[in-house]
This record gives structure tokens, C-alpha cells and sequence, in this order.
């Protein structure tokens, strides 16, 4: 029996979150999204439906212990928890000297915080089922710290060591913990409507594919225990690193 699949951090159709829903959906897995922001959301989730996925949407805040545990108890009434994917990705690049003490913050909460409660919400439903997935979606920030991007790649960095840390614990009872580094441009709603000229500007298949990604995921998903993937990193085949 298939089990649910959860994610966390989804936000318009044209982004990664829906992406993944989309390609799990396609297999016959129930899916739960959820999101900050409710109309986006909706929207995302009513495109899901029409396309033949069972869906459900929960809105709410993945830094709270609350809301991710109403996340994960949403994913468990349509199905035993089969896979969680924490899939956060806000940044706000600033010099350093500029940044304050609650953007710091804020960037932590959402990426190290909201995992660190995804994880834990998560992991007793996948230990009760006896196997399962908890995937986190990283940054090139996880890995390296650039100019202007210290909150973020503070907290990206610290997601990567906890998802190292519950792989290391958890994957000898059965639970695959991977990280995914995204190393580049996301081709989704979030970065083109930001920064519209990008797209142009890096050329044909020069940002990473939203769908492409979902399918790596995929891909981790369906791996044999016996050569499970830890991290994997993703990038476009023009991207300098």
C-alpha cells in the first residue's frame, strides 16, 4: 500500500513544492502540501486535483512545533507516512553589516528550525511504519557562504549538518534521510518573478527544470537500501561551481 507523502514549503503551481506533489501524485500517492500562504496554496492545490491528484492542503508555519505536527497528522489520515520533504527556500541577500538580528533569525527559523520540527513531528510516524523517507531540500549556501547571503547560508548549512546527523541516526532503522543540494537558479514562479530577465540571461537549460528536480526526488525515493544517497547535488549543465 502506498503511503502519504508529505511536503512542506509548497507555494505557487510553478515551483519546485508543487513540482514534487506533481510527480508523486502521478505515481498514486496521496499527497499533503503545505504552505504559508494560503491563496497560493489553494490555487496549487486545486491544479492538483483537477490533474487526477489526491491532494490536501494545510496551511500554516513549518518553524512552529504546532503546525508541523498538524502537517504531519494530516499526511498520516490519508495514509501511514511514507515520506516527508521539508522544501523551504526563502532568502533576502543583504550586505552583512545591514543585516539585523531578526532577519538572522527569521532566515534560521524557517530553514534550520522548521527542519529540526519537520524531523521530529516526522521520524515516530516513520519508525512506526517501519520504513520511509525524509528528504530536505538545501542550496549552494548550504556548502559555501557568498557575499551578502551570511543568514542564509547559516542556516542552509546548519539544515545540511542536521540532515547528516538523523541519517547517521535513522537510517539504520530503515529511514532514508537525503539532502539535495540545488546548485543554481530554480526555473520557477519564485526567481522569474524577481528577477524576469534571468531566464535570457543564463540561456537555454541554464536554470534547473522544476519538473527535473522532482524527478530527482523521485529517483532518491525509489532507491534500494542498499545503496541509499545522502546527498545529491544538483545543478544546470552551464552552471560555473
Amino acid at each position: 500500500m502506498k503511503g502519504s507523502v508529505l511536503i512542506v514549503g509548497v507555494g505557487a503551481s510553478q515551483g519546485l513544492g508543487a513540482a514534487i506533489a506533481r510527480r508523486f501524485a502521478s505515481e498514486g500517492y496521496p499527497v499533503v502540501i503545505a504552505g504559508r500562504n494560503a491563496a497560493k496554496l489553494e490555487q496549487t492545490r486545486q491544479e492538483l486535483e483537477a490533474s487526477g491528484a489526491r491532494v490536501t492542503a494545510v496551511v500554516g508555519d513549518g518553524s512552529l512545533a504546532a503546525d508541523a505536527q498538524n502537517f504531519v497528522d494530516a499526511a498520516v489520515a490519508q495514509a501511514p507516512l511514507e515520506l516527508a520533504i521539508h522544501n523551504a527556500g526563502s532568502n533576502q541577500p543583504s550586505p552583512f553589516l545591514n543585516v539585523s538580528e531578526a532577519s538572522f533569525e527569521s532566515h534560521w527559523r524557517e530553514h534550520a528550525l522548521g527542519g529540526f520540527h519537520l524531523a521530529q513531528a516526522a521520524i515516530p510516524r516513520l519508525l512506526e511504519r517501519g520504513a520511509g523517507g525524509l528528504f530536505f531540500t538545501g542550496a549552494s549556501g548550504s556548502l559555501r557562504g557568498k557575499a551578502n547571503f551570511a543568514p542564509f547560508a547559516a542556516a542552509k548549512a546548519a539544515l545540511r549538518a542536521l540532515a547528516q546527523s538523523l541519517a547517521r541516526e535513522f537510517g539504520p532503522q530503515n529511514i532514508h534521510v537525503a539532502h539535495v543540494v540545488i546548485d543554481g537558479g530554480i526555473e520557477g514562479d519564485r526567481l522569474l518573478t524577481l528577477r524576469p530577465q534571468v531566464k535570457a540571461q543564463r540561456g537555454v537549460d541554464g536554470m534547473l527544470n522544476i519538473d527535473a528536480i522532482a524527478e530527482a526526488y523521485w529517483v532518491l525515493h525509489q532507491q534500494h537500501r542498499s545503496a541509499w544517497t545522502l546527498e545529491l547535488d544538483l545543478r544546470p549543465w552551464s552552471e560555473n561551481f
